[in-house]
């Protein structure tokens, strides 16, 4: 897997809705109507997590979630990145 540079991603960044290049990770919040739905739609993006074998830095507080997505292995943003947080927004915005 190849490491974007930081105009590729900026680039790419501009087909995702309000994901952001945040300290060497592309990063969103979300919130939700309470903490039941927070849950529930981890649930759902962890499955999916597992289904792409790339697992996301998160932390959720009550009905706020925040997602931080990069690729260890080459300590970067790459396109498992770019697929994972395309995903995560068909989860929430189906």
């Amino acid at each position: 897997m190849e490491k974007l540079n930081e105009n590729q991603v900026k680039e790419a960044l501009k087909k995702l809705d309000g994901w952001s290049l945040e300290e060497g990770m592309i990063t969103k919040s979300f919130k939700f109507k309470d903490f039941k739905e927070a849950f529930a739609i981890m649930t759902h993006i962890a499955f999916v997590c597992e289904e792409q074998n790339h697992h996301p830095n998160w932390e959720n507080v009550y009905n706020n979630l925040t997602i931080k997505l990069n690729t260890h292995d080459v300590d970067g943003i790459t396109q498992k990145d770019l697929r994972l947080a395309q995903s995560i927004e068909g989860i929430i915005n189906p």
